[in-house]
């Protein structure tokens, strides 16, 4: 299988790494990412500034792309200007930090992911909690494993699959819940602080940890399990969409 790997934090981030090693013992993998963090970058790509690729070693175990621009640039590129036909699989992450209910919006992993569907191409956006422990290793093998399954069912086109992970050992996660999207951590509240010359600035606080719908990706993860939420590209509202038909007649 051709997969074209990617994500938001760095070519030397060591979730793309794990997912690199591991995955390229059975497919054929090129790596083109960020040469540093993007983070909570969403969707966006480059357009005041010309994009530069450059080849680099991955820890001596193999080579890959560095780009100066965002994830979106980096599947954009490694799509149209590395690949004669395209991939069959486009993976980003494994992100250090979930990207769960409101926070998929913004997040740079998901925005690679998101890329690739519209290109029709099948893509999973991948995540670890934040915490004491980040299984990289034991992630990219469940990732290795699930897509078998994955490229054997398949999804509609336009759709990708969000996967967030515990920051508990894989083999101690209560196993897969296949969930929809929370709503209720959206950040709200900014530390006041000072900088270096007394200027007053802001920070984002931190969201508190919130209970949410037994059905929800933010749920599943507060009970150790693995969460797969499928997220479609598409965003019209349908039901409004019919609801409203009769305004195209407003005089």
């Amino acid at each position: 299988m051709k997969i074209l790997l990617t994500n938001d934090d760095g070519y030397t981030s060591p979730g793309i790494l794990a997912l690199y090693n591991t995955l390229c013992m059975k497919h054929e993998v090129k790596l083109i990412a960020p040469e540093g963090e993007r983070s909570a970058i969403g969707h966006g790509i480059t357009l005041h500034e010309p994009i530069r690729m450059k080849p680099v070693e991955l820890n001596g175990k193999g080579s890959g792309y560095a780009v100066s621009g965002t994830p979106v640039d980096c599947v954009k590129l490694g799509l149209f200007t590395l690949y004669n036909s395209v991939p069959d699989l486009v993976i980003s992450g494994i992100n250090p930090g979930s990207n769960a209910g409101i926070n998929l919006n913004y997040s740079g992993t998901v925005g690679a992911a998101r890329e690739a569907a519209l290109n029709n191409i099948m893509s999973l956006a991948v995540s670890v909690q934040q915490g004491d422990i980040m299984d990289f290793d034991g992630i990219a093998v469940f990732v290795s494993r699930f897509i078998d399954q994955v490229m054997l069912e398949g999804f509609p086109a336009g759709t990708f699959l969000n996967i967030n992970v515990p920051d508990v050992p894989v083999w101690k996660t209560n196993g897969i819940k296949i969930t929809r999207q929370a709503s209720n951590n959206l950040s709200k509240a900014f530390e006041n602080r000072a900088d270096s010359k007394d200027n007053a600035c802001f920070w984002y606080a931190k969201v508190p940890s919130c209970d949410s719908e037994p059905d929800t990706d933010i749920h599943a993860l507060s009970q150790n399990y693995i969460s797969i939420t499928p997220v479609r590209c598409d965003v019209t509202d349908y039901t409004v969409l019919a609801e409203i038909d009769h305004l195209e007649k407003f005089e």
